[in-house]
């Protein structure tokens, strides 16, 4: 079984505004609302690709119960702990001319509400995947992901890192299946400038040689890299698309590349699979129906295989 944790969700108001100047009254061309955090992005895709998998995080007050609600009308497992007071945040993204976003802070999370957390992500054991992926709250320890896996220590679990900066880092000794940084990211960590994916593979091996089995770089339209656990290097392009919105692209590759090596497919195959899934969101308003997914898959084989 794969699980994802989201510490921190929040539900995403899309608006199209037809004009946006400070200190005036801006009218809107449409409105849309999805449910956004990171965990809860890779569990909608697995859900699309009909790979079981359950959502744990913390939700808040009236949006919170949305998002639940929204989350299990879509056929996404959900084990949220509810909190007794505040709500889960709203994200304002104003989708114009150039993309702005508001996000919100969140509420307060009690300790009680986090042991609650924790007892319930015992139950992830031998053989399964727990995806820890996005930011933490403030009110949390920053090592909360650390917290996680050392509690899960020994117990045969595969742990997924989508993190940035020291949250990655601090990741690297539990020796995680998967972390999966982009090449902005792996720019802060090391304070360089890769572009592409074979600028990033130096540095992708260096992750690998401090702790994490499998690194994925993202690199956006130049592409993506894998440094595997056997030393190998993978290097896809980026089939051509429109640009919808890229929110959820990184969550829908690392969705796609487990769900393709927990079904046995090899590195190669995984790596261009979660390629395809996160090119399909960006293709998309929200995250990629499998449809979109398919297509696009076939138009990167077309262009790798010639």
């Amino acid at each position: 079984m794969i699980y994802t944790v989201t510490l921190n969700p929040a539900i995403d108001y899309v608006m199209r505004p037809l004009t946006l100047d400070m200190g005036f009254t801006n009218r809107s061309s449409g409105e849309q609302l999805f449910c956004g955090g990171n965990g809860i992005n890779v569990s909608t895709l697995l859900n699309e690709l009909k790979v079981a998998n359950t959502a744990y995080g913390i939700v808040a007050g009236f949006t919170g119960d949305y998002l639940v609600k929204t989350l299990q009308q879509n056929g996404v497992s959900a084990n949220f702990v509810q909190l007794d007071e505040g709500f889960t945040r709203i994200n304002i993204k104003l989708n114009g001319i150039v993309m702005t976003m508001v996000n919100g802070m969140g509420p307060d999370i009690p300790q009680e509400k986090v042991d609650e957390l924790l007892e319930r992500i015992d139950y992830v054991g031998e053989g399964d995947t727990l995806v820890l992926t996005g930011s933490i709250p403030k009110t949390l320890p920053e090592n909360m992901y650390d917290v996680i896996m050392k509690r899960l220590a020994g117990r045969g679990t595969r742990f997924v890192v989508d993190a940035p900066g020291n949250l990655l880092l601090e990741s690297l000794p539990a020796h995680p299946f998967l972390i999966k940084p982009n090449n902005h990211e792996v720019g802060r960590i090391f304070d360089v400038h890769p572009e592409t994916p074979e600028e990033c593979i130096p540095f992708a091996k260096e992750l690998h040689e401090r702790g994490a089995q499998n690194v994925i770089v993202s690199c956006g339209g130049h592409g993506s890299l894998l440094y595997d656990e056997n030393e190998e290097v993978h290097v896809v392009p980026t089939a051509k698309i429109q640009l919808v919105n890229a929110t959820g692209a990184g969550d829908s590759m690392v969705a796609g590349f487990v769900a393709k090596t927990q079904a046995g497919a090899d590195y190669e195959t995984s790596l261009r699979f979660a390629s395809a899934c996160g090119t399909a969101t960006a293709a998309s308003d929200g995250i990629a129906k499998r449809p979109m997914i398919d297509k696009v898959y076939a138009d990167l084989c077309k262009i790798i295989e010639g």
